[in-house]
């Protein structure tokens, strides 16, 4: 168990990105995958054109492929951002601005699954008040993925890559989803695993599936070190996504690594291998 019967998705925000967003998902398909996640593509834009919407679904509809996982708007990713749900002012107010934009974006291509990246913690504000806030944007956020049947993901970072966050375990983004669930009443919080993430912060991975496996909505998984392909590191990710199985997880693993110096269409050798 492992990689010959997990369930892939691509991150087109990470891997294919030498091409231009709209190429993205006909690369993925002719690299043989059906379903692909994305980051919130416009990073200046939590209420691009329409036009625009249109375009990158129609892109993903003519490549065949199924959208699995998009990001709500979470400032600049890749870059110095960590989300914006919990930053005061604008960046909070782009989040609310995003919300519904994302959620029918999503429902407009069958995705079922939305996540909400925290944000850093803000010199000069009180941390409570960035809590406060950030609840009050997780229940919006998980009020507009039930209108549409989806998911709300909360996904725990990592520290040394992301000093400022403070969701950054996995214990910390459990406590988050539960108080989601318990503000709302709907229970459709869940957790994203990124196994990338958690390994960078030294928590037991074996554990970690073993505890919140139930609660988990979406996993994400690059090797540590390096965040590149299955392989590049350390990580015995086959054993830990069979472990994932055997929990009861038969949701989609989403490849969110970097495929090195190479093409992305030539950074799945690992897969074709197992």
């Amino acid at each position: 168990m492992g990689f010959t019967d997990t369930r892939f998705d691509v991150n087109l925000s990470i891997l294919f990105t030498e091409l231009p967003l709209l190429e993205r998902p006909a690369a993925a398909a002719a690299a043989g995958f059906t379903e692909v996640e994305l980051w919130w593509p416009w990073i200046d834009a939590p209420v691009p054109e329409q036009s625009e919407l249109d375009a990158l679904r129609h892109a993903l509809q003519d490549a065949g492929t199924q959208l699995v996982g998009l990001n709500f708007y979470a400032g600049q990713l890749p870059g110095p951002d960590r989300g914006a749900l919990s930053i005061p002012g604008e960046e909070s107010d782009k989040f609310r601005a995003n919300i519904d934009v994302a959620a029918d974006f999503a429902q407009s291509l069958g995705c079922k699954a939305l996540n909400a990246l925290y944000g850093n913690r803000v010199d000069g504000v009180d941390p409570q008040v960035q809590d406060t806030l950030a609840l009050e944007n997780l229940v919006l956020a998980a009020r507009a993925a039930d209108r549409i049947g989806a998911t709300l993901l909360i996904e725990a970072l990592n520290a040394p890559e992301s000093p400022l966050c403070p969701i950054v375990s996995a214990p910390k983004a459990i406590e988050i989803v539960d108080k989601v669930n318990d503000a709302t009443g709907l229970g459709n919080a869940k957790f994203l695993m990124d196994l990338y993430h958690l390994s960078m912060n030294g928590e037991d991975l074996n554990e970690v599936i073993d505890a919140y496996a139930d609660k988990t909505g979406h996993v994400q998984i690059a090797d540590n070190p390096g965040r590149g392909a299955p392989g590049t590191g350390d990580l015995p990710l086959a054993d830990l996504l069979g472990r994932l199985k055997k929990a009861g997880y038969d949701g989609w693993v989403g490849l969110e690594y970097k495929p090195g110096d190479r093409p992305s269409s030539q950074a799945f050798g690992w897969l074709y291998s197992a």
